[in-house]
């Protein structure tokens, strides 16, 4: 059994917890909180499971690392606190953990990643024997592993398109929903999100990831922007109200240009309300879905929807994304120390959980 430290019980965080108690290989060594109000609660609670674990959340990071745990989910923000996530990580690393984490975008594709991030982590690996394998959804296997699998089943392909389509009232960050992507706010407001440069930071690795295994030079990355107004006020169940004529949708692409076109597209459709923008895709049943579109002979389309937590989609895409990563733990645990990506890590089955609950 690999001794394993959950570090943050948010989103992800619970996801996490509920993933490594449910994984045969696995055993739930610690959990880590910032919040002290979730210290000494059992890690049951935390990630909303109807049993306890016998694990009291803990904030002394000291004490977890000392014990050498051998791997770590590393589930803190990094959206608005990456030189910490990094600080956070470089440590478990020098305990000699391999860490997976969703938190760190420009490591998706950490062989293109800035030096300033890349080396503190190798310098990590170098000193302390451990390992680094950064993904998620979208980022994550939603624009690498899936459509890379889908394009194998076409005899010509012309485009590789991922989508994420989806309700942002129903993401469970209110905060990011409204500031970091503007929803609802007007529409000269500049959302860090979309700022120019920043969707490319993003996910600008995962094209590069697919070219990558595609064989294909990129001429360049490229980005589109669409932005909509609200024409009347809605309100949402989770988020409250939005005013008319505030932000109320959103229309990227990030795409990879391969001899003058674009041929490798990450696309967002983003609404806090069904009845904006009517005329961009939308999910099959309103909520989410992630999808990706090969062009070419024969078209394929594939459409990915997850839920959890009382049928929650966003919930759904942070158990996918912490499905991919819980599940490399045992790989990398065999692996050689080193910074890994998705083109390294398999995406493997589920051995030995069909059909088995936890006790």
């Amino acid at each position: 059994m690999i001794p394993t430290v959950v570090w943050g019980t948010g989103n992800v965080g619970r996801a996490a917890i509920r993933a490594v108690a449910a994984h045969p290989a696995l055993t739930l060594a610690a959990v880590l909180v910032h919040d002290l109000a979730k210290v000494g609660r059992d890690a049951g609670e935390l990630g909303g499971l109807e049993r306890t674990l016998g694990v009291a959340a803990t904030d002394d990071i000291a004490a977890v690392l000392a014990a050498r745990p051998r791997a770590v989910v590393y589930a803190a923000s990094g959206d608005i606190r990456p030189d910490d996530a990094l600080t956070d990580i470089g440590r478990a690393i020098r305990a000699g953990a391999v860490v997976v984490t969703p938190s760190l975008y420009p490591l998706y594709d950490q062989r293109n990643a800035p030096p300033e991030l890349r080396d503190p982590v190798l310098a990590a690996v170098a000193e302390g024997g451990g390992s680094l394998f950064v993904s998620g959804v979208d980022p994550g296997w939603g624009n690498d592993v899936l459509p890379l699998l889908v394009s194998g089943l076409g005899t010509e392909v012309d485009v590789i398109r991922c989508q994420e389509i989806f309700d942002y009232s129903t993401y469970e960050q209110e905060e990011s929903v409204r500031h970091l992507i503007g929803m609802g706010h007007p529409m000269d407001y500049q959302p860090l999100m979309l700022a120019e440069s920043v969707p490319t930071m993003v996910w600008g690795g995962q094209i590069r990831l697919m070219a990558r295994a595609l064989g294909v030079e990129l001429d360049e990355i490229r980005e589109t922007l669409d932005r909509r107004a609200l024409e009347k006020e809605v309100r949402t169940r989770t988020m409250g109200a939005f005013a008319a004529g505030t932000q109320g949708a959103v229309r990227f692409e990030v795409q990879g240009i391969v001899d003058g076109e674009p041929r490798i597209v990450i696309e967002h459709i983003t609404r806090i309300h069904p009845s904006c923008a009517p005329d961009w895709p939308s999910p099959p049943d309103g909520v989410g879905a992630h999808r990706v579109v090969i062009e070419g002979r024969p078209r394929i389309e594939v459409t990915v929807e997850a839920s959890d937590e009382g049928e929650n989609r966003s919930a759904g895409g942070n158990a996918t994304a912490v499905g991919r990563l819980v599940s490399a733990i045992d790989w990398l645990v065999d692996a050689k120390p080193g910074l890994y990506d998705a083109l390294d890590v398999p995406l493997r089955p589920a051995v030995g959980r069909l059909g088995r609950r936890p006790a």
